[in-house]
C-alpha cells in the first residue's frame, strides 16, 4: 500500500488508515512512539511508566483493610545478639 506524503505547514504528514492503526493496538491511542530504525519510520504505543498505578492499588488496599502482613512478624535467629 502507498500512501501520499502531505505538507502540513514546515513539516510533513501522513494520513493512516483506520484499519493498520487498529492492528498495531494504535486505533484509541492520542499519542504514539515514533522513531527510525534502519532507514524505517516506526510507530508503536508508548511505553506505560514503571509503577503506574500503584499508589491507587496501594490505598485501595489499605482502605479496604486488606494491608495486614501475609507472613506475619518473624526476627532472624541472630537477632537477640544485636544491641539497639
Amino acid at each position: 500500500m502507498q500512501i501520499a506524503i502531505r505538507s502540513i505547514g514546515n513539516s510533513k504528514g501522513v494520513v493512516i488508515p483506520k484499519t493498520m492503526l487498529a492492528q498495531a493496538g494504535l486505533d484509541g491511542a492520542s499519542v504514539a512512539a515514533v522513531a527510525v530504525e534502519g532507514g524505517t519510520i516506526v510507530l508503536r504505543k508508548p511505553a506505560t511508566a514503571v509503577r503506574v498505578g500503584w499508589a491507587q492499588a496501594a490505598k485501595a488496599i489499605a482502605a479496604g483493610s486488606d494491608d495486614a502482613l501475609v507472613m506475619g512478624e518473624f526476627g532472624n535467629a541472630s537477632d537477640e545478639d544485636l544491641q539497639w
